[in-house]
């Protein structure tokens, strides 16, 4: 299997087997639509609004652990907050608590409970309630960030489209942008099914992810330029056929830059979330772990196919596939034919085959083109011909 992965000599068929892959993104895509439509996002304090309370992680008995902190929040006001995180290390380590919008005197209960109970204290201060913050978040700045991330999702698009248009054509542009907006539907359907916390740092990474969901797709049709290059006059192989050999003659690409590209993630959300603890690499970490997994397979298994049905529905792209099965057809029947008279000791060695005659000349003009010329001297022109006169006469 690794042998034809490096090789790409075209054994995956991936491009044939595209109707299979419509059902399946079909199908995902549907779901993720569904459960936007349906479920919608669990959306943070940002774009709702809430209350947000900030303690020091540190005590005079311990680290205060989050799950400590939720259980005397839960516990005062008999409902859970939306969310409990640690952010930073060390001595500067606090607790932040975000929850919906709550009153003065639920505030109050609140800070008064935590520091009974917790007793939080900064290195070098005093254990007191004015070291437990509270602020009021409005929700007006999430969707602030929200409207500016369409406008820049939308010049990026049209942009995006003039440069694939104008260096490509327009059925790969049309491909690519299909395949883009496949990604963004399906990880913001991720996020609605799995009920991850939307933030802003969620939505400026899900714009981080549109370049690389672009970058495989431009690799693969660009190879799939050259390789059908001039492919309307030859009876060699479809479009499709050149179309999936490009897509595996890049495969080990995309994979290994898949992989580059997934590890920094992976690591920025393990090392942020799990040793730093901070909740803002969490939510950008994630939504670029789902988008990159999501464009790498859509960059593969939809982006090329979809250019080829756009493609074949050009007459002439039909007309070209045609002739090449018409030359598979004729060349299979000969064969047939001269295996049967061989057997029957008939053998006709008269050959009528066009493409049988094209490589035999092929064949002799590389022979001919292997032996160099010999190119004459300017000794040569000066040596007299051996047996021939010299113009004197004998005496």
């Amino acid at each position: 299997m690794f042998d034809r992965l490096y090789s790409g000599t075209g054994a995956f068929d991936i491009v044939g087997k595209r109707k299979r892959w419509y059902l399946i993104f079909g199908g995902l895509l549907l779901i993720c639509i569904a459960s936007i439509s349906i479920r919608w996002f669990n959306l943070g304090i940002d774009f709702e609004g809430g209350t947000k309370i900030q303690l020091p992680a540190a005590a005079a008995s311990g680290q205060i652990t989050t799950e400590r902190v939720e259980q005397v929040f839960t516990s005062t006001l008999n409902k859970e907050p939306a969310s409990v995180q640690s952010v930073g290390t060390g001595a500067n380590a606090t607790i932040q608590i975000k929850s919906e919008a709550l009153t003065v005197e639920q505030v109050r209960q609140v800070k008064a409970a935590l520091f009974e109970q917790l007793r939080p204290q900064p290195p070098g201060g005093t254990a007191s309630v004015a070291q437990i913050s509270d602020s009021a978040v409005s929700g007006s700045w999430g969707g602030e960030i929200s409207r500016q991330a369409l406008i820049a999702l939308g010049v990026f698009l049209v942009l995006v489209t003039i440069f694939l248009a104008l260096y490509f054509e327009k059925w790969m542009a049309i491909s690519a942008l299909i395949a883009l907006l496949h990604d963004i539907i399906v990880t913001a359907g991720v996020y609605s099914l799995i009920g991850f916390e939307v933030s802003p740092a969620t939505v400026i990474g899900l714009l981080t992810i549109l370049g690389f969901s672009l970058y495989d797709t431009v690799v693969v049709f660009d190879k799939v330029k050259e390789n059908t290059r001039g492919i309307l006059g030859l009876t060699r192989r479809t479009y499709a056929e050149a179309a999936n050999l490009a897509l595996n003659q890049t495969l080990m690409r995309s994979i290994n830059t898949a992989l580059i590209a997934l590890l920094p993630v992976i690591g920025l959300l393990a090392v942020g979330v799990g040793l730093l603890g901070v909740g803002t690499l969490q939510d950008l970490a994630l939504v670029q772990l789902t988008g990159m997994l999501v464009a790498i397979l859509s960059s593969i298994y939809l982006a090329t196919p979809m250019l080829v049905d756009f493609k074949l529905t050009e007459p002439k792209f039909k007309q070209q596939a045609d002739r090449v099965a018409q030359r598979r057809a004729n060349q299979a029947r000969r064969t047939e034919a001269a295996a049967a008279a061989n057997a029957d000791g008939e053998l006709d060695l008269s050959d009528d085959d066009a493409l049988g005659a094209e490589l035999r000349r092929e064949k002799a003009m590389a022979v001919a083109s292997s032996i160099p010329g010999r190119i004459p001297k300017a000794s040569d022109a000066r040596r007299k011909p051996a047996g021939k006169p010299s113009g004197k006469k004998r005496r």
